[in-house]
């Protein structure tokens, strides 16, 4: 208590001691609760021994997952030089968002309502019936029109009121689709009360709308009056109390006593000071005296004194906390926290400025300014830096004010005066600072940043401060984690509806107690970033010192902090930023806290619950719950998805994660920061200066060209190491300063996911999904007894951490007890003693286990040993688990421990062995490299390569994987890595053969799918395919080959078991290019799609539908770990919780696969495929690609024609696949130009005559559309004159207008095996 309370008075953030002093009913429980081991499970080994799972949570979860999982099915974009209503309103264009960020940045503090309401009008007329424009942006006009008239143009007031009553109309009406909310008619009653025309500021207009008239079509409208006197947009409690009041008049005058006791109700709950603490005597609120009574005469008619009355006076917060509280059903967040939360978020760059200033005062009085002494501190410059940017920056914007105001509202020139004067200037001065030092090192960069990616970052960063200033001003209640009191589980039913229902009502109510903001574009973030950074390289300046060596003056000059440089990286030309050398050794040695923004760091309390796709997480930072990837059609699927309820278990996943408390390990970071402090190397730690000897120069180096090459090699790799020394560097002194500012605190990590379903914490810099130091320095922020079992797997897990993970568990205990020496020598003496714990795999871990295992055993009863520390247990090649339990494969099921065995299988250390064998082989022929790599092929050497098969690795990938072990191994030479890797990748991707043969066929199965889906377009489409391009001519006609592949936008998208669409991003590279001042960007636009990048749609899709499957069965496992009570948090496929709690953990591990992998996961794949892509045709063009032929019929796909179709067929290469039959009707549709056909979905339209198309191939059902029966005879004549005339032009002209259903030919699931998923009960190694 003590220490949490030191911490918190180090970051000045007030800490209520109430909340702290409560201890968990766990924490008190009696040790001798936990002396009885339960009976085993009838099913599971008896080391899982432990309390049975409730038999309803398991059916729950099965049907759940057996259930027809709900699609969310949304068009296929359109090529970007087509559009249609259906798409706008899906995949908003860039030119329209960024019309709709200019608006809201217009409307921002009334900057220029003007232009606002022209490009207003403008989306009105050419976006009209559109979603697009929202209530809530007709609101903002609203608001923005009364405030014009009430405070910036009062001279005007008649125009802009008028304006407001038209608008006002508009939304009642419905002409433009869009209707009042309780929003509108606040905003009207304020425009009532201040122009009525018995008001201060009176407008005669017919068309203002009284009270009574609102009133009226409130109630019509079913909006409660309550949450209009409520509304945000109502700034005092003044104008809340008057228009309650006129509300209350207009409700009598209509004889509603329903209204005017809600009214009544709203006043008092304004006048009474919401109290959680029921039953403590409340503290006397503040009291007003009330309008004194008029003076009575008594019955001698004396004048009696007026009595004083004492009154609660109306406040406008009251009501709203009431409100929030009712809406939110008392799940609200406790205010104390929320505020401190809110402190830590919102206070970032004041609290930055305020320690750069104090820092730079303290240097100036103790002589550090001085120019004598030149090691400047990076706090010193960070401030003269800011100093001179904010100046720089009023005097810049305040010309590109000036400078736009003299273009013509006509000119469609961006105008980045709006943008740039959303934030103050001193805000833009820190956050260009901080951002650019943050991406120091960063995106391949060794020293420095691209400069693309600079420019984007600032330019989101302002954006992210914009919006999260929005979000603070209007204090609004953030919703918390409590759950019902009759929680049924999140598989029923009901408790699914339950989270569904309070999830859009929290929802609603953000959204409507927040200002409207718009998304900005990446080129108007480019262009914001690019004005921001440049205004610094030209004020960031240092002075640097150096020694003439001729006359050992000393010289001193003014360099610039940012510079911006060329670099080539494979090939290309790229634009980077990089630091001055002195910067950037200065990032290395000083305190970082002032280059982080709260969105890097852990929070102090819950995060808040993820209510959509972009409210959750951080308190009022907007976070996204999908990291999209350049993809718009990520966020519209996951928007969607949401609004249809498809993904509450999702969103309730990740606030499961989120809650997880952490707390750091003094013990471990007091031996971090001695380490760090000390300068020196040790486990992963770099050191202070590098310490590796540069290469010597060979003597002979001019004259042996070889020795010249080995020098040049050598030299190139200690350069590289040294760079990435620094960088390490940077790294871990951003984990140390983070730890430090947490100690002795609780936090928490609020998670997202990305595209694959994958749960990732936000806090980038310090996270347990982090290095081992991470890791080592994380514990969990609440303790449980140890217990027996508890203790047991504490030593396993030391042991396996330790690199002895492969005995079995008493193998893995004995290894501990016969270490138990060097244990304690590790705990007691870390740094002085013989540091058994730096030979470890995992060494900072290592050590957090030693210690805590010292700590138990020390403590005189283990087994009531309070533990924080988190256990894990880990999948074994979780990929292939997935797919020998997808496949039914017995063989793959026994190499990765899915069957049962007395041992733990190591697929790794088997394949290491083979290759072993192999370069036995190769020795006895002479073979440099297998002489050299003889002896040295560990399990570690190959474990990634052997991991990563099943994901479809490369031979190229395999290689650079072995060539970083073999670097890190230090006993090859660097000159020869890249030889001895080439060789050893071969020889590796050679021994794993058929081992993974079962995962193979599945892995071509998906590889397939994902070809013909990629190849398809939407029937609609057709006819717009088959339009001939303009431009060049062949033969005297066009054949319409690149039109017909750029219509091939089909994206693969599935449904994972839990209602998550997963949408692949691979799309080809289109790129713009952004003219700023520090260089020409190019950026890719996500609101501009391209066709598909059919090669990696193909590729991609197995391993990312495995990713998919192994998040979805890490979400059910840690659904269920919180619906039995157990503290959770996961690695990807490492699972940990506390030690006592590993048996119960271990059967919900097995439980959550086996019911995952008992929905028939494939076939339900299947069929969604068949359902999503019902309409989606593949020209057959398309299918005479690469090898597609050859692997359809490997796969087994069919097809049927006619005969007459067959000799058209034959021409393309599909005799393979084809049947010829003239029996079976309706294989083969075939669609005449002149006739208007019954294709589903297929519109009529002129083709022009076929030519030039792509190789295709056949597949069953083939439908023919606009046949060119002409062209199929002309070339039969050909064929039977002379075989050589017909050319590969003659083949795509017949095949060019032919078309498949996709659904007809998608491949047969390969055969399933007998592995029956339900062994796993037994395994003892499944998870380990």
């Amino acid at each position: 208590m003590f220490a949490r309370q030191l911490s918190y008075s180090r970051q000045r953030l007030s800490r209520p001691a109430r909340l702290y002093s409560t201890p968990t009913k766990t924490a008190n429980a009696p040790a001798t609760a936990f002396a009885q081991v339960p009976l085993p499970h009838p099913d599971y080994p008896s080391m899982l021994a432990q309390k049975e799972i409730p038999a309803n949570h398991l059916v729950a979860m099965n049907g759940f997952l057996k259930r027809r999982t709900p699609y969310t099915i949304l068009p296929t974009p359109l090529p970007d030089d087509r559009a249609s209503a259906l798409n706008s309103f899906y995949f908003t264009d860039s030119p329209t968002q960024d019309q709709l960020a200019v608006m809201d940045a217009c409307l921002h503090n009334l900057y220029d309502v003007p232009r606002a309401k022209q490009i207003f009008e403008q989306l009105r007329t050419t976006k009209s019936h559109e979603p697009l424009l929202e209530s809530r942006i007709y609101n903002s006009f609203l608001e923005a029109y009364i405030h014009m008239a009430f405070v910036k143009e009062p001279e005007d007031r008649t125009l802009w009121v008028e304006d407001a009553c038209h608008l006002y109309d508009l939304m009642e009406k419905g002409t433009d689709r869009v209707h009042p909310t309780a929003s509108t008619y606040a905003i009207m009653l304020l425009a009532w009360r201040r122009f009525n025309p018995e008001s201060d500021t009176p407008v005669h207009l017919s068309d203002l709308p009284n009270p009574t008239t609102l009133l009226s079509n409130l109630i019509e409208r079913d909006i409660s009056p309550t949450a209009v006197v409520a509304d945000r947009v109502l700034a005092s409690s003044e104008e809340a109390s008057e228009i309650i009041k006129l509300l209350s008049k207009s409700a009598v005058d209509l004889n509603h006593p329903r209204i005017l006791a809600e009214l009544g109700q709203a006043e008092f709950l304004g006048s009474h000071v919401p109290d959680p603490l029921e039953g403590v005597p409340e503290v006397k609120p503040v009291l007003r005296l009330a309008t004194p009574s008029e003076e009575t005469l008594d019955e001698n008619g004396n004048v009696i004194p007026a009595q004083s009355e004492e009154e609660v006076p109306f406040n406008l917060d009251n009501l709203r906390k009431h409100l929030a509280q009712v809406t939110l059903a008392r799940r609200v967040l406790p205010e104390d926290l929320a505020s401190r939360q809110k402190l830590l978020e919102e206070s970032v760059y004041d609290v930055a400025v305020e320690r750069l200033r104090h820092e730079a005062k303290l240097f100036d009085e103790l002589g550090l300014g001085n120019r004598e002494l030149h090691h400047a501190d990076l706090q010193k410059w960070m401030w003269d830096w800011h100093q001179k940017l904010k100046t720089r920056l009023e005097a810049e914007i305040k010309e590109i004010i000036v400078a736009e105001a003299k273009i013509s509202t006509s000119n469609q020139v961006q105008r980045m005066g709006p943008f740039l004067s959303l934030v103050k200037p001193e805000k833009l001065s820190l956050i260009t600072i901080l951002e650019i030092m943050r991406l120091q090192g960063s995106g391949g960069v060794s020293d420095g940043m691209k400069t693309a990616r600079a420019l984007l970052t600032v330019g989101r960063a302002v954006e992210n401060e914009y919006k999260a200033e929005m979000c603070k001003r209007n204090h609004i209640a953030i919703p918390s984690h409590a759950r019902p009191g009759e929680f049924t589980g999140y598989f029923t039913g009901l408790g699914y509806k339950d989270l569904h229902a309070r999830r859009m009502t929290a929802a609603k109510y953000m959204e409507d107690s927040e200002e409207w903001t718009s998304e900005w574009t990446q080129i108007l973030r480019v262009r914001v970033g690019s004005i921001l950074v440049d205004c610094l390289m030209d004020s960031a300046t240092i002075e640097r010192t150096a020694v003439d060596k001729r006359t050992n003056e000393e010289i001193k000059e003014n360099q610039p902090a940012f510079y911006h440089a060329y670099e080539y990286v494979r090939g290309q030309k790229l634009g980077v930023i990089r630091l001055n050398p002195v910067v950037s050794e200065r990032i290395a040695k000083d305190g970082l806290r002032e280059t982080l923004h709260p969105r890097h760091l852990p929070m102090l309390v819950k995060p808040k619950p993820w209510l959509n796709h972009d409210r959750g997480g951080y308190l009022y930072n907007r976070s996204a719950a999908m990291r999209f990837k350049d993809c718009q059609e990520q966020q519209t699927y996951l928007e969607h998805a949401t609004s249809l309820g498809n993904v509450e278990l999702v969103y309730a996943g990740l606030d499961v994660l989120g809650s997880t408390p952490w707390k750091i390990n003094r013990n471990i970071f007091d031996i971090v920061l001695k380490v760090w402090n000390s300068g020196e190397r040790l486990c992963k730690i770099p050191p202070a200066a590098y310490d590796q000897p540069e290469p010597e120069k060979p003597l002979n180096m001019n004259t042996d060209i070889k020795a010249k090459s080995v020098y040049g090699a050598r030299l190139k790799a200690f350069m590289q190491d040294k760079a990435n020394n620094h960088s390490d560097r940077c790294s871990v002194n951003y984990k140390i300063e983070i730890a430090r500012a947490f100690l002795g605190d609780t936090m928490y990590l609020p998670h997202n996911l990305d595209f694959r379903g994958r749960a990732y914490p936000i806090p980038p810099h310090f996270n347990h999904i982090g290095d081992d130091l991470s890791r080592g320095l994380l514990m969990f922020g609440e303790a449980q007894p140890l217990g027996e079992q508890g203790l047991r797997w504490l030593k396993i897990h030391l042991a396996n951490l330790y690199g002895f993970d492969k005995g079995n568990f008493d193998e893995r205990v004995k290894f501990v007890m016969d270490h138990l020496e060097d244990v304690y020598d590790s705990a007691e003496k870390p740094l002085d003693g013989n540091r058994w714990w730096t030979k470890a795999d995992d060494p900072w871990q290592c050590l957090a286990t030693c210690m805590e295992l010292h700590a138990a055993l020390e403590s005189g009863d283990p087994h009531a040993y309070m533990s924080s520390l988190p256990v894990h247990q880990d999948g074994t090649c979780n990929g292939l688990q997935h797919y020998a339990a997808l496949g039914g494969d017995v063989k793959g099921a026994a190499q990765v421990n899915l069957s049962v065995t007395d041992r733990p299988s190591d697929v790794y250390t088997y394949v290491a062995n083979m290759v072993e064998k192999v370069l036995e082989e190769d020795l006895k022929n002479g073979d440099k490299y297998a002489a050299m790599l003889s002896g040295r092929v560990s399990r570690k050497v190959v474990k990634q390569t052997v991991m990563t098969t099943v994901y479809g690795v490369t031979y190229i990938g395999a290689r650079e994987q072995i060539e970083r072990q073999l670097k890190d191994r230090k006993d090859i030479p660097e000159e020869e890595c890249w030889g001895a890797s080439a060789y050893l990748a071969k020889r590796v991707l050679a021994c794993i053969g058929d081992l993974f043969s079962g995962a193979k066929a599945i892995q071509t199965w998906l590889n397939l799918c994902a070809r013909l889906i990629s190849k398809s377009i939407p029937a609609e489409r057709v006819p717009d395919a088959l339009q001939a391009p303009k431009g060049r001519k062949k033969n005297g006609s066009s054949l319409p080959k690149n039109r017909i592949r750029k219509e091939q936008m089909s994206s693969v998208v599935w449904t994972t078991p839990l209602g998550l669409p997963i949408i692949q991003p691979y799309r080809k590279t289109k790129r713009k290019q952004v003219m700023t001042s520090i260089q020409s960007v190019f950026i890719s636009d996500p609101n501009a799609p391209a066709e598909v990048n059919a090669v990696k749609q193909a590729s991609a899709f197995p391993p990312n539908f495995i990713h998919s499957l192994d998040a979805t069965h890490m979400m059910l496992t840690a659904l269920e770990c919180r619906t039995q009570g157990l503290t959770f948090a996961s690695v990807h496929d490492s699972y940990w919780t506390h030690a006592s709690s590993i048996d119960k953990m271990s059967e919900i591990i097995r439980d959550t696969f086996i019911a995952l992998h008992s929905s028939d996961v494939l076939e339900k794949l299947a069929t969604e495929f068949r359902t999503r892509y019902a309409s989606h045709k593949i020209p057959l063009t398309s299918l005479r690609s690469g090898k597609l032929l050859k692997n359809l019929q490997a796969a087994g796909v069919r097809i049927v024609a006619s005969s007459e179709q067959a000799n058209a067929l034959r021409l393309g290469g599909f005799d393979n696949i084809m049947d010829v039959s003239d029996e079976e009707a309706g294989s083969i549709a075939q669609i005449s130009k002149k006739t208007e056909t019954e294709t589903p979905k297929l519109t009529q339209t002129e083709t022009p005559k076929p030519k030039t198309g792509k190789r295709g191939r056949p597949v069953k059902n083939v439908v023919m559309i606009e046949c060119a029966q002409n062209d199929v005879s002309a070339v039969m004549d050909h064929e039977e004159g002379d075989d050589d005339c017909v050319g590969e032009d003659d083949v795509d002209s017949i095949l060019v207008d032919k078309f498949v259903d996709l659904s007809a030919i998608l491949p047969p699931l390969p055969k399933k095996g007998d592995f029956d998923v339900e062994t796993i009960k037994q395994s003892q190694y499944f998870f380990s």
